[in-house]
């Protein structure tokens, strides 16, 4: 299915031009003025009529009914929904977007940015299982404003009323405003250093707090993904499925705010319910010019288990790029998919290993637009004590060998060094340590948290190292990210192996949980795969191990106990490491965050409260 060479489109006049967006030495330096609201008011004035936004709508009759929305029309919502924010909210106050996925929770984000306003991208209240999320980020901004649609608009209103009514913001239903509205719009100057929006954490190890970022951060790294991806042309459309309160989901609006092009949005229901759906809109796109996707491991192994397409379908991926990560990437994630889909014109380098944080805006680091994705076999043992370690060669099972897959090398203009986090030292490539950050995509701060702020993003160096420092080029005394996250430099490819905050630590040893939670899933078929969690727990004085996996379907009624005696074996013989406890949940018992994540630590709460399953309808143990 090889379409030839891809043919490169000069952007129209008026459009930003990405060799605006470089200094002298190929650096990233925005143009001054360029913010959120001029990338889309240059896209109106230019390419007014082309669309911006399509949402496939699988809620109604038919499946997959298509709604447009052109840079034009774009505007005047932006306008007229501004104009109902200004009402009611002062320049810098937050608006809150808690509505359904939909091109009104598009137009409402970006009304509020261009209202003056600081945007805080949420869930209506209707997710299952996040309502405390969900007041926790609502408490913590304060926002004076809540945009919603008329689905949602009677959960939003019960769900505000449990609080004070002095506390309470304004309501604004989004799809009652009427487009002549637009006329009372008052223009409002942004600056770039101004913040664009808060960025609340998926809480996957700790409450979610709002990253404060700033038009300059948002402005820098779409320009960095923009490069690292190869989007260089507006013939390159998106295809999403990704919630729009996390921030994967909010750079797929954002691409075609930076040059010009459009997204196909679809809504995570729909995803779940249906994976094929999502490949239906990757082969549409794919079928007329390139098309960018991005998830985490486990929707690209629904797919492969759930997403094939019907004998004699008409789908093309063969111009399909699909970023996986928010984790460490998954091997099996990538193979499962490739050998589903390669029949139908998967190029082997499709897949795109990325590292991310909401810290950075999102993109970290990726491996180049013509690379295949590559991973090395390191020893299990030299790995425990921060040591990276290339299996030479490969052992017959892997039982004494960790694959880590490569995240490529940092974005233009962002510099990724690891560190010891105790000491401030940079570490030689090879070792384990904390990855800390700088350059222009990083947020400002915590909101509301000056202290936390000061802690994680005013890092300093305590030393580089003299020779091959990953730190060369940034200025003295910069400031560094904390990002919290573990890994390793080699052979010029960055390497991420987990989180500080999940790591298992037994006797003095470290472990990855998801190393062990492979092994569990592996050992025994009534494991449902993805749906594992490893922590420890506080027991006679040592931190002893637990294994919580969901059952697989048609399981619910067979004996778990050859399942947890196989896991058990599998464990202490892989990693040496003894289990305390295996215990089997019903599926969806295991937290899991508002991006899909294995929420670890809730999970290890909710076990040593003894109410793991209760809220669910399983019974406590």
């Amino acid at each position: 299915m090889d379409r030839g060479p891809r043919q490169e489109f000069e952007p129209p006049a008026g459009l930003l031009r990405i060799e605006d967006c470089l200094d002298s030495r190929g650096g990233v330096v925005l143009p001054p003025g360029v913010t959120l609201i001029s990338l889309i008011e240059r896209n109106v004035a230019n390419v007014g009529d082309s669309v911006a936004y399509r949402y496939l709508d699988h809620t109604g009759p038919g499946d997959g009914r298509a709604v447009e929305l052109t840079w034009t029309q774009l505007g005047r919502q932006l306008r007229a929904i501004g104009a109902r924010v200004q009402r009611v909210a002062d320049r810098g106050d937050r608006v809150a977007i808690l509505a359904p996925q939909g091109l009104d929770y598009v137009a409402g984000f970006f009304a509020a940015i261009k209202a003056g306003a600081i945007a805080v991208p949420l869930f209506a209240p209707e997710l299952p299982g996040h309502a405390e999320r969900l007041d926790t980020a609502l408490n913590d901004a304060a926002p004076s404003a809540v945009l919603t649609t008329t689905a949602a608009a009677g959960a939003v209103e019960a769900f505000l009323a449990r609080l004070p009514a002095g506390r309470r913001p304004h309501v604004i239903v989004l799809d009652e405003i009427p487009e002549s509205a637009e006329s009372d719009f008052a223009p409002t100057d942004i600056d770039v250093d101004d913040v664009s929006h808060l960025q609340y954490t998926s809480g996957s190890t700790r409450p979610p707090v709002g990253i404060e970022i700033t038009h300059r951060a948002v402005g820098t790294n779409l320009i960095q993904m923009i490069l690292s991806i190869d989007l260089l042309n507006r013939n390159t459309h998106g295809v999403s499925w990704l919630p729009l309160y996390h921030d994967m989901g909010l750079s797929m609006i954002g691409f075609p705010a930076a040059y010009g092009g459009h997204s196909t949005l679809l809504s995570p229901t729909a995803f779940v319910r249906r994976p094929q759906r999502w490949i239906q809109a990757l082969s549409a796109g794919s079928k007329v010019g390139r098309v960018i996707t991005a998830a985490p491991n486990f929707a690209y192994e629904w797919a492969a288990q759930r997403g094939l397409p019907a004998p004699g379908e008409d789908i093309d991926l063969a111009n399909v790029v699909m970023i996986i990560g928010s984790e460490p990437v998954s091997v099996d994630a990538m193979a499962s998919f490739t050998a589903a889909f390669a029949p139908y014109g998967l190029a082997p380098t499709a897949f795109k290993p990325s590292y991310g944080i909401a810290e950075a805006t999102l993109l970290v680091a990726t491996i180049a637009p013509d690379a295949a994705p590559t991973a090395v076999r390191l020893d299990r043992e030299s790995l425990a004590e921060g040591r990276a370690v290339r299996v030479v060669p490969d052992t017959a099972d892997g039982s004494d060998a960790v694959t880590v897959v490569s995240c490529g090398q940092p974005a233009r203009s962002l510099w990724a060094v690891v560190v010891d986090p105790a000491s401030g030292a940079e570490l030689p490539d090879g070792t384990v340590g904390e990855f800390w950050l700088h350059g222009n995509n990083i947020g400002r701060g915590y909101w509301g948290r000056p202290e936390e702020t000061h802690r994680t993003f005013d890092a300093t160096l305590a030393s580089r190292l003299e020779t091959g420092s990953h730190a060369e080029g940034a200025p003295a005394g910069a400031r560094w990210l904390r990002t919290g996250d573990l890994g390793f430099h080699l052979d010029g490819e960055l390497y991420v192996t987990g989180r500080m905050a999940d790591l298992i630590v037994v006797d003095g040893r470290q472990y990855y949980p998801q190393d062990i939670e492979a092994t569990a899933a592996q050992a025994s078929p009534m494991v449902r795969r993805g749906y594992v969690a490893a922590f420890t727990v506080p027991y006679d004085g040592r931190e002893t191990l637990v294994i919580v996996a969901e059952r697989a379907a048609g399981t619910s009624r067979s004996d778990p106990q050859p399942a947890v005696d196989a896991i058990t074996a599998a464990v202490v013989a892989r990693h040496r490491l003894p289990v305390s406890e295996v215990r089997f949940v019903p599926a969806g018992v295991i937290p899991r965050t508002t991006s899909g994540k294995l929420a670890r630590p809730a999970c290890r709460a909710e076990y040593l409260a003894g109410t793991l399953g209760v809220r669910h309808g399983a019974p406590a143990r």
